[in-house]
């Protein structure tokens, strides 16, 4: 995970050159476009490819945002199934993940705004007990997982939309303003502020957490 919010758009490997990590980042915008532009086409594999790339994506995304495990497939049918409809309406304005990522962003809020009781954190029963092989270990991170997880809780849900696309998916300020509709510059005081908050619940060094 990069501890500083990246700008080329996708987690790339982190040991390869910077031109090189470019470069695999435009190989995929211009892979993920050309299966939009087939599944303009009606071309289902294509979209089936697609749905299978930003599955795992968007559901990593939408728990953090959201909190409401029950309403992520719902929220990521309804993004896929706008992008099924309209994928001959994206004009390359923006890259094919920024275009989702706004989709799937509006309609957790549209399906969060259908409820009315407060998130709740999931009991400690709940969570998924470490395997027998390396407990420590498991345990180690899974506390450090649920310390970061309460404390992301404890921020707005926009400065977790934010913190979770420029820090945990790589998405550059930009494209986060494109996605969630607001300016850069607002992008940049949600960050400030939720990194702010996390630095008063966190011990240590918050780059060590992210």
């Amino acid at each position: 995970m990069p501890s500083q919010p990246s700008d080329a758009g996708r987690p790339t490997d982190p040991g390869l050159p910077l031109a090189d990590r470019a470069d695999r980042a435009d190989h995929a915008d211009r892979a993920e476009a050309g299966l939009l532009a087939r599944a303009a086409a009606a071309e289902l594999p294509a979209f089936e490819q697609l749905y299978r790339l930003y599955h795992p994506r968007l559901a990593r995304f939408l728990d953090r945002m959201t909190r409401r495990p029950e309403l992520i497939g719902e929220v990521i049918n309804d993004t896929m199934m706008v992008v099924w409809k309209r994928a001959a309406s994206f004009d390359g304005s923006s890259k094919v993940s920024t275009w989702i990522f706004a989709i799937a962003y509006r309609k957790a809020l549209k399906a969060l705004s259908r409820l009315d009781e407060p998130v709740e954190d999931p009991d400690e029963d709940d969570r998924t007990a470490p395997s027998e092989s390396e407990p420590e270990q498991h345990a180690a991170r899974a506390q450090v997982h649920a310390r970061l997880a309460e404390a992301m809780d404890r921020l707005s849900l926009e400065q977790r939309a934010v913190m979770q696309l420029c820090y945990f998916h790589g998405i550059g300020c930009r494209e986060v303003g494109e996605i969630v509709g607001c300016p850069v510059d607002t992008v940049k005081t949600r960050l400030f502020h939720a990194r702010r908050r996390l630095r008063q619940l966190l011990p240590g060094r918050l780059e060590d957490w992210l």
